[in-house]
């Protein structure tokens, strides 16, 4: 779909929601970048930025990577895509986070996956992960040939510590506190902006977001037109 008009938008939803999934699809369905708070965290760290030497000192002694340091560092990338139109992933979390991005940008709508946390536990808890391919597999949709083991090598899966149910918990719980303030209280709910989507399959929620997207891409066309 060719878009007239520069569009922004922010998908929110826990760890293992179908963010990656989602974002993947409206990218290519919609032709907006995609930003990844994750991705670019990791690229930080690894090419031993100032930004990226900070927050793996945190995180090393288990400190949350601190909210004006994460705005500076996304806030940076988004500069790089201002003609572009954008959807931003994993950031904002905070109420902070989304102040520092409303200052900076408008956001034309947020996307919330509303998928029921015990979900969201069983598919987390049931992934095992071939470490030096990165391959996922999940024990009740798409487990290995032979259980334990990875299809191409043959080597051990491994379960990696996020995916453990005490993790599972801890992480889900870390993002009903942070996040939910930010939907609800401050700026998305307020403005209109947030539109969410329920249930417990992707594939099943994916094609009303798809419906949505069309529809308010196509009212932001219409308006540019009428300028």
């Amino acid at each position: 779909m060719a878009l007239h008009k520069i569009f922004r938008a922010v998908i929110m939803g826990p760890p293992g929601s179908g963010k990656g999934t989602v974002s993947a699809r409206i990218t290519k369905t919609f032709g907006l970048k995609h930003l990844s708070s994750g991705d670019i965290l990791r690229a930080n760290i690894n090419a031993k930025t100032e930004l990226g030497l900070l927050m793996k000192s945190c995180i090393d002694q288990g400190q949350l990577v601190p909210d004006d340091v994460m705005s500076r560092l996304i806030l940076s990338d988004l500069r790089a895509l201002d003609q572009s139109s954008w959807l931003l992933d994993g950031f904002p979390r905070t109420v902070s986070q989304a102040d520092a991005l409303d200052k900076a940008y408008s956001v034309d709508t947020v996307i919330n996956l509303n998928v029921p946390f015990q979900t969201i536990k069983q598919r987390l808890t049931s992934r095992w992960t071939h470490l030096p391919s990165g391959r996922v597999y999940n024990v009740d949709f798409n487990p290995p040939k032979v259980p334990g083991l990875d299809d191409v090598t043959g080597e051990p899966l491994v379960q990696r510590d996020d995916d453990t149910p005490e993790t599972v918990t801890r992480r889900l719980k870390a993002y009903e506190t942070q996040t939910d303030d930010c939907k609800n209280v401050f700026p998305y709910r307020s403005k209109g902006v947030l539109q969410s989507f329920s249930g417990t399959e992707t594939n099943k929620i994916w094609p009303h977001i798809e419906a949505f997207l069309h529809s308010k891409l196509s009212s932001v066309d219409e308006k540019c037109e009428d300028l």
